[in-house]
């Protein structure tokens, strides 16, 4: 079955990046599900967000969203992206997964309740380095953390003293692992470039997707165990990014100088690889 899904999971991909041609593989699509999955009413997945209704951030969670529907098309799953306030947020009788555009303060206040410990928390927009060394089991860090941005930044030091470069989580000109298409079809909907926030509330719906898609369940417990312990997420920014015991995502970073990118950290010859960027572990 999960054989079945990768394929699905490709297909859908493939469609997002051009929908004429994935048409005509609609048929093949549907076979591979009619074989290997058995006929099931729509999935209903909800998930639930604290922080702004405009800007990068937002733009870049409907562009995920957008992207999960294409891809739940043929997995029969729906998808929906619910805004609520923090007392909302704490007065559900249940909750999937919880996206955080939010100060740290709040972030973590969340993460440690006790109501949420088996439910992933994203933390999507906070580079807060003091959200990584909480060390907590259900808070996932999506954006890169001060620390990896100044370490980054340091390695490039090292190899270049004076270089100007600042490290960023993204950036428009970004063309490696397909990340030029990404780039496309966010400016192509959203009519503005993106950015470490949108790239970071893409990334965290396309991630939650991947899960549901993965596990065929949308209990909080067992898309918190999956994202922790088995996902190998594909980011456009290099295949089987994993998350640290931290929470914090491995990936990489972007130097950029005049608004041009320069490097990518880690530069090679770093010892650790992106284990090198930021707070390696908890223990």
């Amino acid at each position: 079955m999960l054989q079945g899904v990768s394929t699905v999971l490709l297909l859908a991909d493939y469609r997002v990046e051009n929908k004429m041609k994935m048409m005509k593989l609609w048929l093949f699509a549907l076979s591979v599900l009619m074989s290997q999955l058995s006929v099931a009413e729509t999935m209903d997945v909800k998930l639930h967000y604290v922080g702004p209704s405009e800007g990068s951030v937002w733009l870049g969670i409907q562009q995920g969203l957008d992207e999960a529907n294409i891809q739940g098309q043929f997995l029969g799953q729906k998808y929906s992206v619910v805004r609520v306030t923090l007392d909302e947020l704490k007065a559900l009788d249940s909750v999937t997964a919880v996206l955080l555009a939010i100060d740290a303060d709040q972030v973590l206040s969340i993460a440690q309740s006790k109501y949420f410990e088996n439910v992933a928390i994203f933390n999507i927009t906070s580079d807060s380095n003091s959200l990584r060394s909480a060390c907590l089991p259900n808070l996932l860090n999506i954006t890169s953390s001060q620390q990896m941005k100044q370490d980054a930044v340091t390695q490039m030091l090292k190899k270049n003293p004076d270089s100007k470069a600042q490290a960023q989580g993204w950036h428009k000109d970004f063309r490696k692992f397909a990340a030029s298409q990404l780039n496309s079809r966010f400016t192509k909907v959203s009519g503005v470039i993106m950015d470490d926030d949108a790239w970071a509330g893409w990334a965290a719906v396309k991630m939650l997707s991947d899960t549901v898609a993965r596990t065929q369940s949308v209990d909080a417990a067992v898309m918190l165990e999956y994202l922790k312990n088995d996902l190998a997420f594909d980011g456009q920014k290099g295949a089987g990014a994993t998350f640290r015991d931290t929470g914090q995502l491995r990936q990489l970073v972007l130097l950029v100088e005049n608004d041009k990118i320069i490097a990518e950290a880690p530069l090679r010859g770093t010892k650790g690889g992106l284990d090198s960027l930021g707070l390696k572990t908890c223990k």
